[in-house]
Parts: C-alpha cells; sequence; structure tokens
C-alpha cells in the first residue's frame, strides 16, 4: 500500500524576499552588535591610557602629567609660576631674573614616560593624556577641570570661574564678573599692576580679584584684610572701599559730644575730600573734618 506525501505548499516570491531580507537584518544585527561591543572595549582601552594618572602628578599650581622646557633659559620646570618663583626670587642675582615667554613654549616632558615632544595634549609615545583641560595658545596644562577654565582672546591668557561667569571690559583690558558689566568704573589697565597689598601682578594672579567702587583692582584676600585692620580706604587714591554711611553717622555723634577748647572755637582749616575730589574751608575739629559736599570725613587737611 503505497501513501502519498502531503505536498510543502509552495513559498511565493513575496515569501522568499521577505524571509530572504529577515535574515540579511538578523545578519546584520549580530554584526551590529559584535561592532558596538567592539567600539565600547576599544573606547574603554583608550580611556584608560588617556586617564593613566589623573590627578596623580603636577607642581603646587597645577596637576598635570608633563612639566615643561622653558624657551629663555632651556631648563625644565613645572610650569610657568614654577618658573616664576625660580627665576625671579630676591635669592636670584637681578642680572639672571626673567620672565618665561609662556606663549613661546615648544617642548614638554611627559611626566609618566619621560618624552620630550612637541607642545600637544596626547603624549606622542605613551598616549597619555598630559592635560585635561588644555590651551594651545598657552600652552596651559591642567587636568583639576572644576576651575572651570577657559581662554580669554582679549586677555591673551586662560582664566578660571567659567566663560559664562565673566566678561571682557576691553577698556579695563581684563576680565571682570558679569555682575559688573554695567556697574564697575572703568580704569584703563586696570589689572596690569601689582597689588597694592601684597604686589603681586594681578593680571596674572590666580587669586581672586576684585575691583573697588573707585576702579582700582586688589585681591579679595587683601581686602578682607585690611577690613580686618579696619582700613577702608582704597591703598591707591584713598577713596572709601564702601559705605560709611553709618560711620560717619557716629564721627557726626562724637564731635557733637567733643566740642572744642574755646580758642579752637573758630578756627579754620582748608580741606580736600578723598572721596568727591572737592576742597573746602571748614571749622578744625581734633576728631575729623567733614566735607560739606558729599558728608565725607575721609577728608585730609591742606591748610590751616
Amino acid at each position: 500500500m503505497y501513501f502519498n506525501s502531503p505536498q510543502q505548499p509552495q513559498k511565493s516570491d513575496q515569501e522568499k524576499g521577505e524571509m530572504s531580507r529577515n535574515l540579511h537584518s538578523q545578519s546584520i544585527n549580530e554584526e551590529s552588535e559584535s561592532s558596538i561591543l567592539e567600539r565600547i572595549t576599544a573606547e574603554s582601552i583608550i580611556n584608560e591610557v588617556l586617564g593613566r594618572g589623573l590627578m596623580e602628578h603636577g607642581c603646587p599650581h597645577y596637576r598635570r602629567r608633563c612639566c615643561i622646557r622653558a624657551p629663555c633659559c632651556n631648563e625644565i620646570f613645572g610650569c610657568h609660576h614654577c618658573h616664576y618663583e625660580a627665576k625671579n626670587s630676591i635669592n636670584v642675582d637681578q642680572k639672571h631674573r626673567h620672565d618665561i615667554p609662556r606663549h613661546q613654549v615648544r617642548q614638554v616632558i611627559c611626566l609618566l614616560c619621560g618624552t620630550e615632544q612637541e607642545v600637544g595634549q596626547i603624549c606622542i609615545n605613551c598616549g597619555v593624556c598630559m592635560g585635561k583641560y588644555f590651551c594651545k595658545v598657552c600652552k596651559l596644562y591642567d587636568d583639576d577641570t572644576s576651575k572651570q577654565q577657559y581662554h580669554c582672546d582679549g586677555c591673551g591668557i586662560c582664566r578660571i570661574g567659567g566663560q559664562e561667569n565673566f566678561f571682557h571690559c576691553y577698556k579695563c583690558g581684563c576680565c571682570y564678573s558679569i555682575l559688573l558689566k554695567n556697574s564697575h568704573p572703568c580704569v584703563e589697565g586696570a589689572m596690569h599692576h601689582d597689588c597694592p597689598i601684597c604686589f603681586e601682578f594681578l593680571f596674572e594672579s590666580r587669586n581672586d580679584v576684585t575691583v573697588l567702587p573707585c576702579g582700582h583692582t586688589i585681591h579679595q584676600m587683601c581686602l578682607e584684610e585690611m577690613r580686618e585692620h579696619y582700613q577702608y580706604a582704597c591703598p591707591l587714591c584713598s577713596k572709601s572701599v564702601c559705605d560709611m554711611s553709618k560711620v560717619w553717622e557716629k564721627f557726626d555723634m562724637e564731635i557733637a559730644a567733643t566740642p572744642m577748647p574755646e580758642p579752637y572755637q573758630n578756627r579754620m582749616v582748608q580741606i580736600l575730600c578723598n572721596d568727591c575730589g572737592k576742597k573746602s574751608e571748614v571749622q578744625y575739629h581734633v576728631v575729623a573734618q567733614k566735607c560739606p559736599d558729599c558728608k565725607s570725613y575721609n577728608t585730609r587737611q591742606t591748610r590751616g
């Protein structure tokens, strides 16, 4: 007895094409997953190489994985600040003191493998990232990006604090907090001088700098130290560094409670007001002389 086996239904050309596309798609997906895994593995290896020694090397001024060769004296230093401290110290003969032309630095030395090479972010030998923040203009390397470094084209150097928080005043020639954009008095070259208290050059200082109401600049910590010693006048122009109206009210009360002896009651003196710049003639008092124009006691006696 013979049985006829049931014949398999013939697939249409459309069904065959769809099956072929599904198999092809599956093959592509498998290749895609494999490529993604390979890419992730490669990126992981690259990041591991780049990140070796992160925040473990550097100098007292920066966390970085390289040092620089100074083009001026051909010596190796941790950074341009290290050069300044070594070559501008009072222990160095004045004839040999000099600043580093930081923009002319051409060679750096990797601290992980010791390879000397041209300026660049990645070591050409061991592949490590020599500075998470890197500025090719300033030749600046720094692994501590929490400082929010940015390069200011107006200043020509790198600043910290986040570019969105500062603006460059082209008349003053420096960067100020965005809060001062429409309120600071412009003084040409405001930061291109030493701090009047500690004598550090303000333009390249790594410490916070503040602008006084008169337009002069000073380290924030130096200003706070002045206030701790009850010094409230600008060291450069003698104008008041803050609102002194409450203090002047106390002066009024003290003068009213301290009448001058009769021989001095009609004595007149000429004064110059440090705050408004006006000259005037006022009655002398041993405590202080009040400016009749701006009501300030921040005055100096010029005659009488």
